[in-house]
């Protein structure tokens, strides 16, 4: 029998050197082609409360979405990693100083809002599937923080590339309803 977390690394290695072989250049065009998507979404237009992150080691870049968020009034949220490692958001406004994280991640400050408050939050992850698995960066953050959020939309921002026929999961992964590329939408199925 194949060891999971084993099978979780060894994806997560090499999927994570395919996202970071992307030219910048093909990386922002996703970046804009996403943003594309998203403001043609009923939902996205209709959501107040907006997740969204910063892009590391080559993750899909949500700054062109931010940008449209702010000239539609709206106010994106960043994730904070708190002291007891679990994930509330704050309000990103746009002038307001960002602080590293003990994993280099800038954070606001501010009041935190937990998981629940939110709309839709939009999650970085390195590998996915059409049922809604994401293999993120392993640290459960997002797992943790979603547990107790139902109601909120959670949309995973990827590349073409990162889609994988089927992912590992544990009954604690909490599956996205939706993953954007640079080239679909994809209404994920959910866990059977």
């Amino acid at each position: 029998m194949e060891d999971l977390p084993l099978s979780k690394a060894v994806i997560r290695r090499d999927m994570r050197s395919r996202r970071r072989a992307l030219p910048a250049s093909k990386r922002q065009q996703a970046a804009e082609a996403v943003t594309r998507q998203l403001a043609s979404l009923a939902l996205w237009q209709r959501a107040r409360r907006i997740a969204v992150y910063h892009a590391n080691d080559g993750e899909i870049d949500p700054t062109p979405l931010v940008r449209d968020l702010r000239r539609a009034g709206k106010t994106p949220y960043l994730p904070i990693i708190q002291t007891d490692s679990s994930l509330r958001f704050a309000a990103w406004e746009a002038d307001q100083p960002l602080i590293d994280n003990r994993f280099g991640i800038p954070e606001p400050g501010g009041k935190s809002l937990p998981a629940s408050a939110l709309d839709i939050i939009l999650l970085p992850l390195v590998a996915w599937d059409l049922r809604g698995n994401r293999l993120g960066m392993g640290g459960g953050f997002y797992d943790r923080a979603l547990e107790s959020a139902a109601d909120v939309i959670k949309m995973g921002l990827a590349y073409d590339c990162q889609q994988l026929p089927a992912l590992p999961s544990q009954p604690w992964d909490v599956p996205l309803d939706f993953v954007v590329t640079e080239s679909a939408l994809y209404q994920c199925q959910g866990h059977t």
